[in-house]
């Protein structure tokens, strides 16, 4: 993402759905000693900790706020770079917040960012959700909402790109491969981060939970080697300019 949008010395980066801090952390290191970083998510606690992490690593550059990804309260034309990593495929309005995006951004601006790819390149996450489904007799995540496979196309993507006045459009495939220890590990991290998913377990009972983590462990166990989970995962990364 760095690669793509070339913070510079002296230039002001939004990081969107910053979560605990991801690459506006490093970008920070990029834009100064003038520039500046804003780390903001819709989500309060997750500001806490990214301001936490930088401070730790003595970031004087950084700051954070609490901004939704579909309403930046930002003024017009303020930044010169926009991050937003797994951040845009879980917004009801994708085109909306692209178009805040480049809002905000000034002539020249450059914004990157990235979504999961298609489900079934990602069973690391998919062999859970199927595992649901299953278990509940419903597709999950349930229709109209939006998951994390949401923008999993990348013509789509690049469409929402394009359709909000942004240039130089480009949309690529970005290999992620998963390594874990051990199923146990798989488990507890993949349901980390996937937190509404983390939540609608928690709501089960007892026993149809074990059924869905029997299930999917046993899917998961086909990427099993001698020395762990290798499972494969591609995400999108995407790059543009507002001219």
């Amino acid at each position: 993402m760095l690669e793509l949008s070339l913070p510079r010395p002296g230039e002001r980066v939004l990081e969107l759905a910053c979560g605990p801090g991801g690459p506006g952390l490093t970008a920070a290191t990029l834009v100064a000693p003038d520039g500046e970083v804003v780390l903001s998510d819709v989500t309060v606690e997750m500001t806490s900790i990214a301001s936490a992490r930088a401070d730790a690593i003595g970031l004087a550059n950084v700051t954070t706020r609490v901004i939704d990804l579909e309403q930046i309260e930002e003024p017009d034309g303020s930044y010169d770079v926009v991050l937003c990593r797994e951040g845009l495929m879980l917004v009801p309005d994708p085109a909306g917040a692209v178009r805040e995006i480049r809002r905000v951004l000034r002539p020249g601006g450059r914004v990157a960012l990235t979504v999961w790819g298609p489900r079934a390149r990602n069973p690391w996450l998919g062999v859970v959700f199927d595992a649901v489904s299953i278990q509940l007799g419903a597709p999950m995540p349930p229709p109209g909402i939006p998951g994390p496979f949401s923008l999993d196309d990348a013509d789509r993507l690049a469409g929402l790109l394009s359709d909000a006045g942004l240039a130089n459009v480009d949309v690529r495939e970005l290999p992620t491969p998963y390594h874990a220890a051990s199923v146990e590990e798989w488990w507890t991290r993949t349901c980390a981060l996937a937190g509404p998913l983390a939540q609608r377990l928690a709501a089960l009972p007892d026993e149809a939970a074990q059924k869905i983590r029997a299930r999917a462990g046993e899917a998961i166990a086909a990427y099993n080697t001698p020395t762990g989970l290798e499972i494969p995962g591609v995400s999108l990364i995407a790059s543009a300019s507002r001219i």
